[in-house]
């Protein structure tokens, strides 16, 4: 071999061994992030507090997970419930996603084949007899169960400003009568009674079941999503009057305002009394207020005894983009540990039977106490009670109400929807 080529040889020898030096240099390539996304509406106050304090409980269960918290502003899910829809019919699922128990989940995502189902999961984590029987008749559709409560929720409360009350001297209404009398008074003080915030529409309609379930009572209330109560009978004529008259004492701002901020004027002193769920609990509490002092509560009026339930859950949708992920996730939620970090901040009480009653303040211990004693109806705004084609023309008939005042033009309407719906004959 001449000199010539033993020099080729040596260079090309050099450069081989050169280029592997390098590959081996190179890092690794890193493993594809584990990734979590989670939909939801909750944004403000303590509902966002609450949701943190669970995600906080996951990382710790399961670290190294990227939480996308995919959450869309808007109180009831008015706004986030129409995004879901385009990304769920789009084939761009979360990978779990918030949904009211009971007509919502069933008819919206179940009936249609976009969930899965999770039986198996409840009975291996052992939660077949750690929830309320009703609360799994939600969730559940043909013997299959489909998602998984994370709390419940009392739809018919009335708050009040304690320190406005005690400098007039007044109690708290609990009936339509005790209702106008302390309105009245307030008016006449130049303290505005109801704070309402209907901006979105769901809030008018939310006050207006209150008034519903008030007047009808248990059996009758529960009859008008079942087509046993029409929506044209004369008990619906007397609470569309009672709601009527309820208007006149709201702030005359309320179309600017949400449940929040209408919640922040009774906190404020703007307002005397709102009527809402026990959302408005936690986010008084997010603002540093103190409950049996800065804020009282009392049934909404001629709602003693009737405990409106609302229950938030989360399932797992097919095609989930991180099912394992996913999984675990719900695993969280229907976890004694998850519940109780979460509803605390959240306003609510566990949708699980064993959680620590200590770990839960005066208003919610009063709570839970309800629901263990009361009469339980469903939420036609928060989506137990009735399929969404009904829950959006309820939602819009009843805004049209608050500035038509047109009662036989509002039920005939409803009747309609109704039947429309296939709830009513």
């Amino acid at each position: 071999m001449s000199r010539s080529h033993r020099w080729s040889l040596w260079v090309a020898l050099l450069l081989i061994l050169t280029l592997l030096l390098a590959a081996c240099a190179q890092p690794a390539t890193p493993a594809p992030a584990k990734k979590l996304e989670i939909f939801s509406w909750w944004t403000a106050g303590g509902e966002a507090e609450g949701l943190e304090a669970m995600f906080t409980v996951y990382r710790q269960k399961y670290p190294g997970v990227e939480i996308i918290n995919a959450a869309v502003a808007g109180g009831a899910g008015a706004q986030a419930k129409a995004v879901l829809k385009t990304r769920m019919l789009g084939g761009d699922p979360p990978d779990s996603f918030q949904v009211h128990g009971g007509a919502e989940l069933i008819d919206t995502w179940v009936k249609t084949g976009y969930m899965e189902d999770l039986t198996d999961l409840w009975k291996s984590e052992g939660w077949m007899d750690k929830f309320p029987k009703q609360l799994i008749d939600l969730v559940s559709y043909e013997g299959k169960i489909y998602s998984v409560p994370v709390n419940v929720h009392r739809g018919n409360v009335l708050w009040y400003n304690k320190k406005i009350f005690d400098q007039y001297g007044l109690q708290p209404p609990t009936t339509f009568d005790e209702f106008f009398q302390v309105a009245e008074a307030l008016k006449a003080k130049g303290v505005t009674p109801l704070a309402l915030g209907d901006k979105l529409k769901w809030e008018a309609a939310h006050l207006f079941e209150t008034v519903l379930a008030g007047v009808l009572g248990a059996e009758k209330y529960r009859g008008l999503w079942t087509g046993q109560t029409p929506w044209t009978g004369p008990e619906v004529a007397q609470a569309f009057e009672i709601f009527g008259r309820m208007l006149d004492y709201v702030n005359e701002d309320h179309a600017a305002h949400t449940w929040d901020s209408a919640t922040q004027l009774v906190l404020d002193g703007k307002a005397a009394m709102t009527i809402m769920g026990d959302w408005s609990h936690g986010y008084f509490l997010s603002k540093g207020a103190k409950p049996g002092v800065d804020y009282g509560w009392v049934p909404a009026p001629n709602n003693k005894g009737l405990f409106m339930v609302v229950t938030d859950t989360f399932g797992l949708p097919k095609k989930a983009p991180h099912r394992e992920q996913a999984i675990a996730w719900l695993k969280v939620c229907g976890s004694k540990e998850g519940q109780e970090a979460f509803n605390p901040k959240k306003g609510s009480i566990c949708a699980r039977l064993d959680c620590d009653r200590s770990k839960f303040d005066v208003y919610l211990q009063s709570s839970m106490d309800d629901f263990a004693r009361d009469q339980l109806i469903p939420s036609e705004v928060h989506g137990s009670a009735a399929p969404e084609g009904f829950a959006t023309a309820f939602n819009d008939i009843i805004f049209n109400f608050v500035t038509s005042r047109d009662a036989k033009a509002a039920m005939e309407a409803l009747q309609k929807a109704c039947v429309e719906n296939k709830m009513c004959k």
